[in-house]
């Protein structure tokens, strides 16, 4: 694998012209925005507890070797307790489908959605398949089996 940057290649949806392409917001940063793709006029309350499927308008292209993780954005989770479900979600590099963000509301109000609004953000990072064998017993280390808090809580 080479150290430069995958390309990604996004294909607009049908009825989202006015979307922007996904774009970070500033030079450092390690996400890019994704954003809610609703139909004309519409928006999506999330009543607390309640779980969407949002669509960002788009299909998606990731290289071999790579993947897109669908990440919370850290603003919606503190200020309106919103926040990806299955986090981080995957894009695998073989998926040509719509690419939706399985919202969650765990706050303690209603969350309103509009078309446009920035959901979630994207992550692209190395994917490599690792051979996968099996054995008849592990390489033994220091902490063994120990597992769920077996290391201590600080």
């Amino acid at each position: 694998m080479t150290d430069s940057p995958p390309t990604l290649s996004f294909l607009r949806l049908p009825g989202n012209s006015d979307l922007p392409l996904p774009t970070y917001a500033t030079a450092g940063a390690a996400g890019f925005d994704l954003r809610a793709a609703l139909p004309a006029g519409e928006s999506l309350r999330l009543d607390p507890g309640q779980r969407a499927l949002v669509s960002i308008g788009f299909a998606v292209a990731v290289p071999a070797g790579w993947e897109l993780q669908i990440r919370p954005r850290s603003g919606l989770a503190v200020k309106n307790g919103v926040t990806v479900l299955n986090s981080p979600g995957t894009i695998d590099s073989d998926y040509r489908g719509p690419v939706g963000v399985c919202l969650i509301n765990l706050g303690a109000d209603p969350f309103v959605i509009a078309h446009g609004d920035r959901i979630a953000q994207g992550v692209v990072a190395r994917a490599p398949q690792a051979a996968l064998v099996e054995v008849e017993a592990l390489d033994e280390t220091a902490r063994g089996a120990g597992g769920f808090g077996s290391t201590g809580v600080a």
